[in-house]
């Protein structure tokens, strides 16, 4: 049960976005233009610092709002994140160096942290690139970075909801090994990575999990797949987890964008047949109603079928609704209601846990923000 405990403690393909997959999420083109790079010489700087107050009628004795990301704190204001980017562009080397604090780095590095690996708890990515001149496009990097899965990334200000998805929350969030990617058209992009697993700076086993990137990009329609698959349990090369996510995105108007990410998880038994396995789905729009303000709908489904994932065999689902209000360029705020709802009781009332069906959350959060958004 790896994946669970991780999943209740925690408890950036702006999905409208240019497929890059070097950075998870890109810029939204519903936004203003961002205002010139900070820089210092050939390195360039960005950052942010995002905090909110969660309000959650159920009163959870944990003041833990369960399977969020990464609005977890209930009643209580918390300092979501604040974080600090060094990266130059690969000519033809480059890097980059993301510096990250407050829960929601104890929530993106809490597997290697489990596993008593806490070295790079306060860097979320640390890679270096190389792009040969004469490859084409070829671009190669090493060390710590984002998942290309996924529909959102991990930066708040990149993403339409302040909270994360179900997706997000329960897909991979970065890996350490080797990503690479090439054009090999105008609209079309393919990449390879073999990298150690899933969040594990460190492998928990000798094996290798090896990634598989496509997007295709017409015009106001993208198309992104990932694959990743390899042997994700300590201390075993046997019982392979294959995940495949892909995202839809169409943005009809400059005022509206739209995505639908789907994905299927299946995780095979060390020993004997079976698997235990998962499937879930999300769409989400934004509408831009002036250049100030936006609203931001998501509705998710996720059948965690043998309850590998959440620790209880369920169907759960989640609704959310967010304002945003920009003020200036670099500082935004978020008003959000969510709801969560499952089949089962799962979700904690007071100081009984599993108590009911459903968790309702309204939060208000506020970012600012500097440098390119990408």
């Amino acid at each position: 049960m790896m994946q669970y405990s991780r999943f209740y403690l925690k408890t950036a393909i702006c999905p409208f976005f240019v497929f890059c997959l070097f950075a998870q999420g890109p810029a939204d083109p519903t936004t203003p233009a961002a205002p010139a790079n900070w820089s210092a010489g050939p390195i360039n700087f960005s950052g942010l610092v995002d905090g909110y107050f969660s309000y959650a009628p159920n009163h959870p004795a944990s003041r833990t709002n369960i399977y969020r990301n990464f609005d977890v704190r209930a009643n209580s204001f918390s300092l979501n994140m604040a974080k600090l980017t060094l990266e130059h562009d690969a000519d033809p080397v480059g890097f980059k160096l993301d510096l990250g604090f407050g829960r929601a780095m104890d929530i993106f590095n809490f597997q290697d942290t489990a596993n008593g690996f806490d070295n790079l708890r306060y860097v979320p990515q640390a890679y270096i690139s190389f792009k040969p001149k004469q490859a084409k496009g070829l671009q190669l990097d090493f060390g710590k970075f984002y998942t290309s899965a996924g529909a959102e990334p991990t930066e708040t200000h990149l993403n339409w909801n302040y909270s994360r998805s179900l997706l997000y929350a329960n897909g991979p969030y970065y890996h350490f090994g080797l990503r690479t990617s090439i054009p090999i058209n105008q609209h079309f992009t393919a990449g390879f990575q073999l990298v150690n697993g899933w969040n594990n700076v460190e492998d928990n086993n000798s094996g290798k999990t090896l990634g598989f990137t496509t997007a295709l990009t017409l015009g106001k329609f993208a198309w992104m797949n990932t694959y990743y698959t390899g042997p994700e349990k300590t201390d075993t090369n046997r019982g392979f987890r294959n995940f495949y996510d892909t995202v839809v995105t169409l943005n009809p108007t400059s005022k509206i964008s739209t995505y639908v990410n789907f994905d299927y998880g299946t995780e095979k038994f060390a020993v004997g047949k079976g698997s235990n396995d998962w499937i879930a789905v999300a769409g989400a729009a934004k509408f831009q109603l002036t250049n100030e303000i936006s609203i931001s709908p998501r509705i998710e489904h996720y059948y965690d079928k043998d309850g590998f994932i959440t620790g209880t065999a369920q169907k759960l689902n989640e609704f959310t609704l967010t304002g945003e209000y920009k003020w200036a360029e670099g500082l935004l705020t978020r008003l959000e209601y969510r709801r969560d709802w499952s089949n089962r009781q799962v979700f904690e009332r007071g100081g009984t846990p599993n108590a009911t069906k459903g968790q309702n959350t309204v939060l208000i959060g506020l970012v600012a923000y500097f440098g390119p958004k990408r």
